[in-house]
């Protein structure tokens, strides 16, 4: 039976994510706390992944009850960070500016919240397609957590096949419902340099792409829209969730099931 099995939202973008049983959907259509807060450098660029693989050097945990962010360095330092007020923010700036050697500011967006598909909505994934990509690369040591971390997603759905959510995008596709509230697909999720890099260490997949992508175009299953994809280095589907279902709750264990309009 298709449920709702994970619920992750990352706080700070760029930084590591937290799992979550119950969360809500923001009146922009994200999941509340995802992306919430994120780094900026003085030309007003975000601090992400993306631009260094520094950020695997970080650990890092949030309370979203206390907004309460947690960092450890590689050294050892641990220090903590009130994010709900200025001088929290302030300090955590400063922090990570030391860290990273460039001047930063650390804002919030409680509305919408940091992703970089603004006008979208929360990223799915299913168990399946972890389970599948973790064993392409099982040599190199990659674990299915190993592929959730790096594949970053919000939503995980369970009980489907591997890439079960690559049939919601495309002409004439269908949506799906989460215990009544209903996403529909947008994109799918073209990959960046992150994926390559171990979350811990940030020691890439030599070839990773290329690889990815050969295991990608042998395995894309015969029922998914080709023409919705633009190249086989996806994973992931960005969605959209139903404006009159915002404002609602997604809960772990929560049934699925695929709508036909």
């Amino acid at each position: 039976m298709a449920r709702l099995e994970r619920l992750r939202v990352y706080p700070i973008k760029g930084l590591d994510g937290i799992e979550l049983e119950t969360a809500e959907l923001l009146a922009g259509g994200t999941l509340a706390s995802d992306r919430e807060f994120a780094l900026f450098d003085a030309d007003g660029e975000v601090l992400n992944g993306k631009r260094t693989d520094r950020v695997h050097d970080l650990r890092t945990d949030f309370d979203p009850e206390r907004t309460e962010l947690s960092v450890e360095a590689p050294d050892g330092e641990r220090v903590r960070f009130d994010l709900e007020t200025d001088a929290g923010r302030d300090r955590a700036a400063d922090w990570f500016g030391d860290f990273f050697d460039v001047e930063l500011t650390l804002e919030r967006d409680r509305t919408l919240g940091y992703v970089d598909r603004r006008e979208m909505g929360p990223s799915v994934i299913s168990t399946a397609t972890l389970e599948t990509v973790a064993d392409w690369f099982d040599d190199e040591g990659m674990t299915v957590e190993g592929a959730r971390r790096r594949l970053r997603a919000n939503v995980e759905i369970g009980g489907v096949e591997p890439f079960w959510e690559d049939r919601f995008v495309g002409e004439d596709a269908p949506a799906f419902e989460v215990d009544g509230v209903r996403f529909e697909g947008v994109t799918p999720c073209g990959r960046c340099v992150v994926p390559r890099r171990d979350p811990e260490s940030g020691e890439p997949i030599e070839e990773f792409q290329q690889r990815f992508v050969e295991k990608r175009e042998e395995t894309f299953p015969n029922w998914a829209d080709a023409d919705a994809f633009d190249h086989y280095y996806t994973a992931m589907l960005i969605s959209r969730v139903a404006e009159a279902d915002r404002g609602k709750m997604l809960r772990v264990g929560d049934s699925v099931r695929v709508v036909d309009d």
